[in-house]
């Protein structure tokens, strides 16, 4: 008797395991397109510049055993108006460091909390325009106790690789009943380049999933 009623609660509970499992496989699976903006910090020269920035990401994820998504992602980002950071030179002048686009890719895990909410981390590779200028200062100067110079300006525009990591939460708007599934997110990301420079990101997003 008893295990005649083990198994009908265990028949009757089956499908609503299967429709969850459902649910969570299936909202955090196949291409997502976000776009993201927020918080920019580039920091170089011994400073940093606070901006708004801005870019896009695209991704793609896969579902493990109902609650691991793991995926990868290609992302662009972008400071408003760029941004640059200036200090002194030692025998006077200035030095200006200055940050472009930036592009990367990584790879992102996380776990499903709830059928809508996942908690992620993720880290990859990225590359950055930057440009460095120095402005010699006019005339002569000196250098214990011995006159030398002048100093002479320089202008390099190029490229630096670097790493990345970071980590943050998406939610999938599932309640909505929207035509497309839509999800939101906030993550922040951190970028050290080979050049000794470095780039923070505390952004919110909003995509949209292709299945």
């Amino acid at each position: 008797m008893r295990i005649a009623l083990a198994t009908a609660v265990i028949a009757a509970a089956l499908p609503t395991y299967a429709a969850n499992a459902q649910s969570i496989t299936s909202e955090f699976r196949g291409i997502r397109v976000e776009g993201n903006a927020g918080w920019d910090r580039f920091q170089s020269e011994g400073t940093h510049n606070n901006k708004f920035g801005y870019g896009a990401t695209v991704g793609f994820d896969g579902v493990l055993a109902d609650r691991i998504v793991v995926g990868p992602e290609a992302s662009f980002w972008r400071a408003n108006k760029w941004s640059e950071n200036c200090t002194g030179g030692i025998n006077g002048g200035s030095v200006c460091h200055k940050s472009f686009q930036e592009y990367g890719v990584a790879v992102r895990a996380g776990f499903l909390v709830t059928p809508d909410l996942l908690v992620f981390g993720k880290g990859g590779y990225v590359n950055n325009e930057q440009r460095k200028r120095f402005d010699a200062p006019p005339g002569l100067y000196y250098v214990n106790g011995q006159i030398v110079g002048p100093e002479t300006s320089y202008y390099n525009h190029g490229r630096t690789d670097g790493y990345q990591f970071g980590g943050g939460v998406e939610y999938s708007l599932t309640g909505l009943s929207l035509p497309v599934p839509v999800y939101v997110s906030g993550q922040y990301v951190y970028a050290n380049y080979a050049d000794h420079t470095a780039r923070q990101r505390a952004m919110l997003g909003v995509g949209v999933r292709f299945k």
